[in-house]
């Protein structure tokens, strides 16, 4: 670089500097910066003859001015002059303020590149790196139409300094990055590769990065690189720190272009010439050998650099994937860093063994190593690391541990992270049914499934239980009996009764030999689960009353009575209303021999591939295509379950077929959504088709009729699931309407809805859907919301606010992540995270106010979040003693609240005990003498207090009434739960 003469100080800058550093105030400074603007304004406008040291003074001066965060209107012209300038100081500060100032659209541009075109040619290296440096920065598409031409032809030059080569690859990286079009192909391409024997290793390095880019758009342009690639690499490789003194980082000979050489490789298959293999074999073992040496510094530079080499060269090792021996010792040592103290090591090392996993080399000996990876899984603090180990155990999964590592995720999954759930059920469905050789086991498995991990399973996971289940005649009884079993639970998710309603409808005559599984028990217990379902779970439960009533003609009486029930026959719900009539009608009319043809077994599904691994590559494709390698690698793996051909991304998804029948009666087809009502459908893209009941179609969507809020925005995925009209606003049977274009959802309504489920459609009209999807524990709580736009116009200045009102501020801490857009195209869904923090127990809930215009109308709609106290509550066991001691100490008046009431819903046990549960209490069985009342404990968890809580409900059948006692520490809490609790009976 040129050396500044003296004088070149620009004494006027440092007293600017000097003074604006000085001030005392903002007023102050900006006093300061005004005067100088005018003054400089004044020189530029009046002094025709401001030489050219002066123009670089003021010029500074605007450039301090504008990075002390003031825009600067003028002096752009008196900077492009200075380009001109011979003066190396004076043309750098035109270059700086150019840089930094002039926007790609300005009108000066075309005056810039002229002058950049003049340097470009210039006989002085400096200049011409200033003009490189400038085009870098700038970048702009005009630019690089302009000057890409002219920049090959300083690269492939024989008259221009390594510094100049340097920078004009770089540049002509980065126009390539702007504008991949604008570089022009030719006989530069075959000449730039030679710069890789070029002898000062910083070409070496720019041009490597340069051919790495463009040979990933046009390999064939630049193969000859490879040869030159590996003989620069061996080289590097096999040279001792001491050689390449200058480009050693803490005793690693040049790390980065040894990185970015072992990168341009992976772009090319294999070398078939037999010397050059043997050359990068050579290269791969030295650093392997390497890695086994005493580390030569103990700081972490040294140790990162020589990691950063190991690690690509494995990755290279892994993308050949033809040297058993490499790949073998390359898991090794991935295997020692499994344990390593470093995070970052960890994580890599994981990352890279999930590929070793594809491989019919290495697959065995990473499987050495599952020990190590399911100790991870339980001790790791990183989240992400524990997703890689979870990534690794399904990569390294075949037929000899497929039951270990299986057990071993459902034992994790437990306690898993809320972000990896959803992806781990995927992945353990997929497992469960590649490697299941006992069909009992697959069944098992995914019975547990749903019971661990309920909200995560999606549809096509349950779909494909039953289509498995109804192909194999051997699994059916066993099926129908575990799944009786677990529809017992106290708690049961709404995934199993779709399970359990759909195979004990077909199947549940295999069991019904058993007095404790007799046709009434099942039916009992089924529709014990009835009222808390979801309206598309209703429907699939009512397709099994009429398949029991082909069954168990014994008990047709009471199936007819529940059909008959107004609650059915007058539900707001179209489709229940629909299959009610039509179902009592065909049990009405229709003869046992007619029922029997109609309402007789599902015939097999056809044959096809599992769409599960479909939607694991839709929310993951870089991992789940390890699963594509696998089959094409591997011929040994054991078939899946329906001995499907190869997994393949386009593989045809199962569908369910609709059997045509000789003598069909009416059947209850599902209402016909518009586009509009199918804004989370699954209409869009393929999908598994839901099963069905003789010409009787379960409603799809069920229980995931939200996108999940821990999963990657839909937006990025384009995945969407279903959500039926108005699917979940009859959950309670209260009807709710639909609102106008602005409207309120009140207190009580959200807690009718919402009060023992913790998703939904929160609000709904002929413009927008709301969905909500929550989840609590101890004091904290989180929300994803999803907007809706059920219109084909956009909605404008979208804006939705969380606020507290009265004393909620000081109650609870809310705090709502701002949505990345303010407009919502029509037929599209936005999600919004919130998170909630009890601090003391509150009446009210948080209002969620959404403003936006629709066709130039503002819209407002207000609304009532889902958050209540019962969800800070957390159950508490107890024995009778401790129960009737704490009772009896809560005595002090407003302590104790009584309610006697008529029931709104029809008493039954099960139901009542369900809804307590979801409540958040915990019953304490054969506390009270008389069995059928219900007696519960819990606490409510805030930061400042813990409220405890003793509950005694007393069912009267014979009257249809309840006596509700409430006992807590506090008089608001107890009234409070009280009002939440009568909405629930």
């Amino acid at each position: 670089m040129p050396t500044v003469a003296k004088g070149d100080g620009m004494r006027g800058l440092a007293v600017f500097i000097s003074d604006i550093r000085n001030c005392k105030s903002k007023e102050a400074e900006q006093k300061r910066i005004n005067k100088e603007l005018a003054n400089i304004r004044s020189k530029f406008k009046g002094d025709k003859t401001l030489d050219g040291y002066n123009k670089k003074k003021y010029v500074c001066k605007l450039l301090f001015i504008f990075l002390l965060g003031h825009d600067i209107d003028f002096g752009h012209m008196e900077a492009v002059n200075l380009l001109s300038s011979n003066k190396y100081t004076e043309k750098q500060i035109g270059y700086l303020f150019i840089s930094v100032l002039v926007n790609t659209n300005s009108d000066l541009i075309r005056l810039i590149i002229q002058s950049i075109k003049n340097d470009l040619m210039s006989r002085n290296p400096v200049h011409i790196c200033l003009a490189l440096q400038c085009i870098a920065n700038i970048g702009s598409k005009e630019m690089a139409e302009a000057l890409a031409p002219e920049i090959p032809k300083l690269i492939v030059s024989g008259e221009i300094i390594d510094t100049v080569k340097q920078s004009a690859c770089l540049c002509l990286l980065r126009l390539f990055r702007t504008s991949p079009d604008t570089v022009p192909p030719g006989e530069w391409t075959q000449r730039v590769v030679h710069l890789l024997n070029d002898q000062h290793l910083g070409v070496v390095t720019a041009a490597t990065s340069l051919i790495h880019t463009l040979a990933q758009k046009t390999p064939e342009d630049f193969k000859q690189c490879v040869s030159l690639a590996i003989s620069r690499l061996s080289r590097i490789v096999t040279s001792s720190y001491t050689d390449l003194q200058d480009y050693t980082y803490y005793f690693v000979p040049a790390p980065w272009l040894s990185v970015k050489l072992l990168r341009l490789l992976q772009v090319y298959p294999p070398p078939e010439d037999p010397a050059a293999r043997g050359r990068l074999n050579e290269c791969l073992e030295t650093i392997l050998n390497k890695a086994q040496e005493p580390p030569k510094s103990k700081k972490v530079q040294h140790s990162n650099a020589k990691n950063a080499v190991l690690f690509e060269a494995i990755n290279l090792i892994i993308h050949h994937d033809t040297e058993p021996n490499l790949l073998v010792r390359a898991c090794n040592q991935l295997g020692q860093f499994l344990q390593h103290r470093e995070t970052n090591l960890r994580y890599l090392a994981l990352e890279s063994m999930c590929l070793l996993a594809s491989s019919e080399f290495s697959h065995e000996a990473v499987k050495k190593h599952m020990d190590t990876v399911i100790t991870a899984l339980k001790t790791e603090r990183d989240v992400s690391v524990r997703q890689r180990a979870v990534d690794l155990l399904y990569g390294m999964c075949d037929k000899s541990n497929a039951e270990e590592i299986v057990a071993e995720m459902l034992a994790y999954l437990e306690t898993a992270d809320y972000s990896i759930r959803e992806e781990m059920v995927l992945k353990v469905a997929i497992l469960a049914e590649k490697y299941a050789v006992d069909y009992t086991w697959y069944v098992d498995t995914i019975l547990n499934l749903i019971r661990i991990a309920g909200d995560y399973v999606s549809d096509e996971v349950w779909f494909r239980v039953i289509q498995i289940v109804i192909n194999r005649d051997d699994v059916q009884g066993y099926a129908a009996k575990v799944v009786f079993e677990a529809l017992q639970a106290p708690a049961c998710h709404e995934n199993m009764v779709k399970v359990g309603g759909y195979i004990l409808g077909e199947f549940g005559n295999l069991i019904a030999g058993d007095q404790r599984s007799s046709p009434m028990v099942q039916f009992q217990l089924l529709h014990s689960k009835y009222h808390l379902c979801s309206a598309p779970t209703r429907g699939l439960l009512l397709s099994t009353y009429i398949k029991f009533i082909n069954l168990f003609p014994e008990i047709k009486g009471q199936l007819q009575d529940v059909l008959r029930n107004n609650n059915n026959l007058q539900n707001a719900d179209a489709e229940l209303q629909q299959r009610a009539i039509e179902y009592l009608q065909l049990s009405t009319v229709a003869s046992q021999d007619v029922l029997a043809t109609v309402l007789e077994e599902m015939p097999p599904f056809p044959e096809r591939e599992s769409s599960i691994l479909a939607k694991l590559k839709k929310k993951k494709p870089n991992v789940s295509d390890i699963e594509v390698v696998k089959e094409g690698k591997k011929s040994s793996n054991p078939p899946t379950l329906n001995n499907s051909a190869a997994n393949t991304p386009d593989a045809t998804p199962v569908s369910a077929p609709v059997p045509v029948m000789a003598a069909a009666p009416v059947a209850a087809p599902a209402p016909v959504q518009s586009a509009s009502d199918d804004l989370l459908g699954l209409s869009a893209g393929p999908a598994v088709s839901a099963p069905v009941t003789n010409n009787i179609a379960a409603p799809a969507g069920g229980g995931g009729l939200l996108v999940d809020v821990f999963d990657t925005p839909a937006a990025q995925n384009n995945v969407s699931t279903s959500l039926a009209p108005q699917a979940e606003d009859n959950f309670f049977n209260l009807p709710t309407g639909d609102s106008g274009p602005s409207g309120d959802v009140s207190t009580d309504e959200v807690d009718g809805r919402f009060a023992i489920k913790n998703n939904g459609v929160l609000f709904e009209n002929d413009l927008l859907q709301i969905g909500v999807k929550a989840e609590y524990k101890g004091n904290l709580g989180r929300l994803g919301l999803f907007y809706g736009n059920k219109t084909s116009y956009p909605f404008q200045f979208f804006t939705p606010t969380v606020s507290c009102p009265g004393d909620l501020s000081s109650a609870m801490n809310v705090q709502a992540k701002p949505l990345d857009v303010n407009t919502v195209e029509g037929g599209a869904q936005v999600q919004q995270m919130i998170n909630v923090e009890c601090i003391s127990d509150f009446l009210e809930a948080p209002i969620l106010s959404i403003k936006f215009s629709y066709s130039g109308s503002m819209q407002q709609i207000n609304l009532m979040l889902p958050v209540m106290l019962n969800k800070f509550f957390e159950p508490v066991e107890m024995d009778a003693t401790t129960f009737f001691s704490r009772w009896k100490q809560l005595n002090s008046p407003g302590q104790e609240e009584q309610k006697i009431f008529k029931a709104s819903f029809p008493i039954e046990g099960d139901t009542s005990r369900t809804k307590l549960l979801g409540f958040g209490f915990g019953l304490l069985d054969g506390v009270d003498p008389n069995p059928d009342n219900f007696v519960g404990a819990g606490i409510i968890k805030a930061q400042s207090s813990q409220v405890g809580c003793l509950l005694r409900l007393e069912p009267n059948m014979q009257a249809q009434m309840y006596r509700l006692t409430l006992r807590t520490s506090k008089e608001s809490v107890t009234k409070r739960l009280a009002d939440i609790l009568l909405k629930l009976f």
